[in-house]
């Protein structure tokens, strides 16, 4: 019978996030051993990135994500987690790109720019996707579609790249407390509302994302590829 556990000593990550998620998924990354560069913009709370590799990266330029990749001697862990939202303002055309830009262009930026230190490591990929990934919002049209595209990108990216070794999955978060979703935690109304529909009867919090994700990136996970799993307190299945 074999045994799994999430040890990464001999690995190295590349986190596109420096809060949120993201940076909840590099410190659990860090604290099982890997080594980590969290790759995002100048972080709100330098002190959280504190014994992690934090370098400046904008996902949307590609001369950016491709120096940031070129750097690196080896790659066996990519994150993807760098995100924006702008609600009802993504109904604006220039916004909705700026969205689609960032959560779905720069997903796809990342992991092609990573792709031969990923196949040299047969490694692994997890993209952060959404509960929006499988149904709309009127609230958010931009940040629903590249979400919606995430989803479909890590399945063909997932297809495209099994016969490398090389697995790539897709967490799909609830709602979480976090800098993105303020507004709708601190709104007393809107989250009681938000938390009735949730099986499990919380909203989340970024750790909630961690042990999910590490899975997918162990040797736990050796067959699992193509997959977006949901993290939502059964929000989902409600």
């Amino acid at each position: 019978m074999p045994t799994f556990s999430f040890d990464f000593n001999s690995k190295t990550a590349v986190v596109t996030a420096t809060s949120g998620i993201g940076l909840a998924i590099a410190r659990a990354l860090h604290d099982a051993g890997a080594r980590v560069i969290c790759a995002g913009l100048p972080p709100q709370d330098p002190a959280a990135l504190q014994g992690l590799d934090c370098r400046m990266l904008d996902v949307t330029q590609n001369d950016q994500v491709k120096a940031l990749f070129g750097s690196l001697p080896r790659l066996d862990i990519l994150i993807n987690a760098a995100g924006i939202n702008r609600r009802l303002a993504e109904h604006d055309p220039e916004v909705f790109e700026r969205v689609v830009d960032v959560n779905l262009h720069g997903t796809m930026r990342c992991c092609q720019a990573a792709k031969p230190l990923l196949l040299a490591s047969r490694g692994a990929v997890v993209n952060i996707a959404s509960m929006l990934s499988f149904f709309g919002a009127a609230h958010a049209p931009g940040y629903a579609a590249s979400k919606g595209g995430v989803a479909q990108f890590t399945k063909s990216l997932a297809n495209a790249w099994a016969a490398d070794g090389v697995r790539v999955n897709a967490i799909a978060p609830g709602y979480v407390e976090t800098q993105l979703t303020q507004a709708l935690w601190e709104d007393p109304a809107r989250s009681s509302s938000i938390q009735s529909r949730i099986p499990l009867g919380r909203w989340a919090q970024p750790q909630d994302m961690t042990g999910p994700t590490l899975f997918l990136c162990s040797d736990a996970a050796a067959y699992v590829t193509g997959a977006i799993l949901p993290v939502d307190g059964g929000y989902l299945a409600y």
